[in-house]
């Protein structure tokens, strides 16, 4: 095993097991600025959004910005713990994004001296409701002008990844009169409402480039009550603005079949622009796109399982994917 795979494994393996679910990110953001500290990056400091900054070279011009995010899609009751297996580690964001986050520094480090400016950051807010909160304010208050931003997702390599994907979230909450299960049996329920829009959801006929999801549900007031209050909150996806908004008009019309007494309320949740080529995929590359700046998202390992316990990743490509990285910077300062 080489230095470099060894101490990409070795911080992966430290941070996967700091729980970091979004908008909870602090103890991640600790363990990444003591390493980029140890580094000696320069000017390595947290921002006011929580994301967390390291200079691996200076100089003029547009910068170039690399960046992997702090946050899981993991609660801090999930098990935070890594299984060494062989050549694999196995456990909650291995690869989402913790072997992104523990390769940045590796890979600036094989910079040469000299060069366009880089910088990397340490995002919060990728994940879920987060709306990638973190790229957004890296992008819009910078240490410099911004030539490209690569996003580094961890279990990506062998994607290049130039196209953002269109996403509407929304938490959609049903109110009605509640009542008595008995005595108000005939009320109509809101929790019903609810599961019955989940399941016109549902069978929503897939189509090429688009993703319907429920992800969350939840509501009544108890078992024996007709529910005066219940929300499901939905992610709606497509890789073309034409066809996000027909699935999202497909579901304005479950909700507007509804009927009274019961009352509809919708909140957006946040929505993220969109490009046209593909591969697809949502990272926080997608902040970048909606502001016109030259992104992709690349990756460092292989691996699969993202979202969940099991989530693995190789290590004897991390190498290949560290030095890839890197020339991928050295390759946009050629062609810029």
């Amino acid at each position: 095993m080489s230095d470099v795979v060894r101490t990409v494994v070795q911080r992966t393996i430290e941070i996967a097991q700091v729980p970091a679910p979004t908008g909870h990110e602090e103890a991640r953001a600790a363990v990444v600025r003591s390493w980029w500290e140890r580094d000696r990056l320069d000017e390595v400091h947290a921002d006011p959004t929580g994301n967390v900054w390291g200079r691996v070279r200076g100089g003029d011009g547009p910068v170039v910005i690399v960046g992997a995010h702090l946050d899981t899609v993991f609660g801090t009751d999930v098990p935070h713990r890594v299984e060494v297996d062989g050549e694999r580690l196995i456990g909650p964001s291995v690869g989402d994004d913790s072997v992104g986050l523990a390769a940045l520094s590796t890979a600036g480090a094989s910079l040469p001296v000299d060069g366009i400016p880089v910088w990397l950051v340490a995002t919060v807010g990728e994940e879920g409701l987060g709306n990638l909160r973190g790229a957004r304010a890296a992008l819009e208050a910078p240490p410099a002008p911004v030539g490209a931003f690569i996003a580094v997702e961890g279990n990506y390599l062998g994607r290049v990844s130039t196209v953002g994907v269109g996403s509407i979230r929304r938490r959609v909450t049903v109110h009605g009169p509640g009542g008595h299960v008995w005595e108000a049996g005939q009320v109509p329920s809101a929790v019903h409402a609810v599961g019955q829009l989940v399941a016109s959801i549902s069978a929503i006929p897939p189509r090429p480039g688009t993703a319907v999801n429920v992800g969350r549900i939840g509501g009544g007031e108890g078992i024996n009550m007709r529910g005066r209050d219940a929300w499901l909150e939905l992610d709606l996806r497509a890789d073309a603005s034409d066809a996000l908004e027909e699935v999202a008009r497909v579901v304005d019309r479950f909700v507007a079949a509804v009927e009274p007494p019961l009352v509809v309320e919708q909140e957006a949740l946040g929505e993220v622009g969109k490009a046209v080529v593909s591969p697809a995929s949502s990272t926080d590359a997608n902040a970048a796109h909606a502001l016109g700046i030259p992104s992709i998202a690349v990756g460092v390992t292989t691996g699969s399982g993202e979202h969940t316990s099991q989530e693995w990743i190789e290590t004897t490509p991390i190498d290949e994917g560290v030095r890839a990285l890197a020339r991928t910077v050295e390759r946009y300062e050629e062609l810029s």
